[in-house]
């Protein structure tokens, strides 16, 4: 089901003269306007090549605008021109474990205190409702509803843990469709004005979507390739699909009892393109046109969630779980690549959910309880280490010398980019936030469970 939203409005002259002063504001903003067309924005390292952005705000200071979601979700928003795209669930699906779920801080009593279910409520372990898919699009300039596409959930509904629900997955888009995934297996491509292109079922048509505690990885797309990682309990494939029609172009088979929540990466390569994953048995590294496996390293690690980031020749990694290990790795290997390609390897110290970043020579990880460490990218040596307030799943984005982390709590933490820790700001909009932020346009869009913000003038 499509929904166009349309309204009108009267002007007076002088607002129509501060209209045009305003519009020619916003005109030269939007060219001037990154895109942030994934997770992780542009090349999915999570930074912005824009100045001029937000460094204040409150839940009444700084907001340019704010948008009711149709439902609920923990989806990143993405950003394509005039388009600012999210997805969200209505109705609800069973809990994992009946109900009884583990906290992230929950070796700290007084954060986990502050960690709360989607929504803001606990609902019945085994509730289940008609449960409903949403994709949305909002104007960029005033947060203006343009278009809605609603689908009905099929199949078997996987249980999820009480902090997401099945709108995990962010969707991607190359500016002439947009491809939004969703818990059970559920894909549908749709057009930049909201009508359905093609869908699929991969929880129907390959196997039933079980992991433990639910699906979180996100769509990739790689030339006219949209690739899926499937890691699950029953069935663990890597799967690429035509970008025009959703047929399907490879697939591989990566055994049984595999678990991600991490969102493969495409690292660009002189001689090759190799597409990397994060899993519970070890890292590999694909051909993203064949999938072909090209190299591996890595030991067994549970529940990896983090995704990689890549810079100058290195990439960057934390496998997940309490007190991850992170490294530095050469890409262009063959086989087991250990003792070949691995540069460095820091034994503790990362994030549990949120991934690395890399920005201007550092790396920047938060763990679950808020302490927040800085370390070289050239030796991985720790430059600094400081604790926030805040609990973490959300991960840190960066842009104009500046470092945006995300508490569940609803405060965003701005940090000056560099050697010494320095706190600018602690910006609470009083909202669960769990989404990575989106940059553009000189506004930081962040996704509460059920509220679109666009901060900034």
């Amino acid at each position: 089901m499509n929904t166009h939203f349309h309204s009108g409005r009267g002007f007076s002259a002088v607002t129509v003269a501060f209209g045009v002063i305003g519009v020619l504001a916003l005109a030269a903003a939007e060219l001037s306007a990154q895109n942030w067309p994934q997770w992780r924005g542009p090349s999915s390292h999570g930074v912005s090549s824009e100045s001029n952005l937000p460094t204040n705000w409150s839940a009444k200071e700084n907001i340019a605008w704010k948008a009711t979601l149709a439902g609920l979700g923990t989806s990143s928003p993405i950003v394509w021109n005039d388009r600012i795209i999210a997805t969200s669930q209505i109705g609800n699906v069973p809990l994992a474990g009946g109900g009884n779920h583990p906290q992230l801080a929950r070796d700290d009593r007084a954060l986990s205190a502050q960690e709360n279910p989607i929504g803001g409520r606990r609902l019945s372990a085994d509730r289940t409702d008609a449960v409903w898919f949403v994709v949305e699009a909002f104007r960029r300039s005033d947060g203006a509803r343009l278009w809605e596409y609603r689908t009905r959930a099929t199949g078997p509904l996987p249980e999820v843990h009480e902090k997401h629900n099945l709108a995990t997955p962010t969707p991607v888009t190359d500016g002439e469709r947009v491809y939004a995934w969703f818990g059970n297996g559920q894909l549908v491509a749709l057009d930049m004005q909201g009508r359905l292109v093609w869908s699929r079922h991969l929880g129907l048509e390959y196997s039933r979507f079980e992991t433990q505690w639910g699906h979180g990885s996100s769509p990739v797309l790689h030339g006219d390739l949209l690739i899926l990682l499937c890691d699950h309990l029953n069935d663990a494939y890597l799967l690429a699909l035509d970008i025009r029609t959703g047929k399907e172009r490879w697939k591989v088979d990566r055994g049984n009892g595999r678990v991600s929540h991490s969102t493969p990466l495409v690292i660009p390569g002189p001689q090759r393109h190799e597409l990397l994953v994060n899993s519970s048995q070890r890292i590999d590294a694909y051909d993203p046109l064949t999938g072909k496996l090209l190299w591996y390293t890595g030991s067994e690690r549970q529940t990896p969630i983090p995704t990689a980031v890549f810079h100058d020749g290195r990439i960057y990694l934390s496998r997940g779980y309490r007190n991850s290990d992170y490294m530095a790795i050469r890409p262009g290997g063959n086989g087991d690549i250990t003792k070949t390609h691995v540069e460095w390897q820091a034994a503790s110290g990362a994030s549990y959910v949120p991934s690395i970043l890399y920005y201007d020579g550092l790396l920047y990880m938060s763990n679950e309880v808020g302490v927040i460490t800085c370390a070289d990218a050239k030796t991985g040596t720790r430059v600094w280490r400081h604790r926030l307030d805040g609990v973490f799943f959300a991960s840190p984005v960066a842009g104009n010398g500046r470092v945006y982390l995300v508490s569940e709590t609803g405060t965003t933490f701005v940090l000056r980019a560099g050697r010494t820790p320095e706190v600018l700001a602690e910006n609470d909009l009083d909202e669960r936030l769990i989404a990575s932020p989106a940059i553009s346009g000189g506004r930081i869009f962040l996704r509460s469970d059920r509220t679109l913000f666009a901060v900034g003038s």
